[in-house]
């Protein structure tokens, strides 16, 4: 069977995801008769090809085209037209499509083929669900999800719970929660002896991860550090004395060392799919704050595996209650039993091949 996964933002969460993929169908041993390529585009800034090429594994076929996030009429044809003839040469029996803007450029591509293949699509966080945009644009977004949809079918396969319900209302749905290599990440764990009670978020710094909001937390509690594991465009708008910023870290391992120092994890996000990161920390026995938002709210168990917030006033509790470090083990425990419950990547990519053989 030959699978094409096709992506435009290899980039963030997404890319542990497909670096974990590559490295679960690049097993031949435990993965057989499949065949996978990974057609990706490679323009956002975080996106280092020559690290990709280095890390996926050569089991695999990787294809790099240009694809461009925001709507550029002449490019998108571009990238219909180079899409088409890949698959044409690949001629697969399944398609993938990951977020989306590759869910539309990668349909009407699949469409041209003009034989019929399987056709999957997961949106990672749906567009619409974005808040840095207007009301209007989040209407024309879904409008566009809900027509590529209704024209050129194939099945969502949701990568959480909430989302598995928007997407029933689509059309046509399957559910595989995102995972997490939890024996790999195990092997970074150590416990911590912070002097301070040391709260992290490991992202890039945009507006999709709230930055002002993650200052402002510092702020109110001077008496605890913070950590922004990454870097990004919005670096600027943290400026408490009490959080440090990594900047970007190339070295995986050197990444989860940093996450792994860290007491609490806190994911303030303004929208979610799944957050890979949230899994990752809960995959090293990290409890969890987090924004009370999709995606987030699939992954903590409220006050069993960490605590969903509305409101900053609520932290106050939260933070008094995560300062035992008796009670973040407890907590942690809870979160590393409820990834190994539901978040196993292995597990997880043993049902999406369930799926394509279906």
């Amino acid at each position: 069977m030959k699978v094409v996964h096709i992506i435009e933002a290899l980039g963030g969460g997404v890319y542990t995801y497909f670096n974990d993929l590559s490295t679960f169908f690049g097993d031949h041993d435990r993965v057989k008769n499949i065949e996978t390529t990974i057609i990706y585009s490679a323009n956002r800034k975080e996106i280092n090809r020559e690290k990709i090429k280095s890390e996926f594994s050569s089991n695999i076929n990787l294809i790099e085209i240009n694809m461009l996030r925001n709507f550029s009429p002449i490019q998108d044809l571009k990238s219909v037209i180079q899409l088409t003839k890949e698959l044409k040469k690949i001629n697969p029996d399944v398609i993938h499509l990951h977020s989306s803007k590759a869910g539309v450029l990668g349909r009407i591509a699949s469409f041209f083929l003009f034989k019929k293949k399987k056709l999957y699509y997961s949106p990672h966080g749906y567009s619409f669900l974005r808040t840095d945009i207007s009301k209007t644009i989040q209407k024309i977004y879904w409008l566009i999800e809900k027509s590529t949809q209704a024209i050129f079918g194939g099945i969502t396969i949701a990568c959480g719970d909430t989302e598995f319900e928007i997407a029933k209302k689509m059309g046509n749905s399957k559910l595989v929660r995102n995972g997490v290599n939890i024996n790999s990440l195990q092997q970074n764990f150590i416990e911590n002896k912070n002097d301070k009670l040391t709260i992290g978020i490991m992202a890039r710094i945009t507006a999709a991860r709230d930055p002002s909001l993650f200052n402002k937390i510092a702020l109110r509690f001077p008496e605890y550090n913070f950590v922004w594991i990454g870097d990004g465009e919005l670096k600027p708008l943290i400026t408490a004395s009490n959080i440090k910023i990594t900047g970007w870290i190339l070295n995986r391992e050197t990444v989860l060392k940093e996450l792994n120092k860290v007491d609490v994890y806190m994911q303030i996000s303004l929208w979610e799919g799944l957050p890979i990161a949230v899994l990752e920390a809960m995959a090293l026995k990290k409890p969890i704050v987090a924004t009370n938002v999709i995606g987030n709210k699939d992954a903590v168990l409220n006050n069993e595996t960490g605590f969903l917030f509305n409101d900053i006033e609520e932290l106050n509790e939260f933070f008094k209650i995560l300062g035992n470090s008796k009670t973040r083990a407890i907590f942690g425990e809870k979160a590393f039993e409820r990834c190994q419950d539901l978040f196993d990547v292995n597990k997880n990519f043993k049902d999406l091949i369930a799926i394509y053989n279906q």
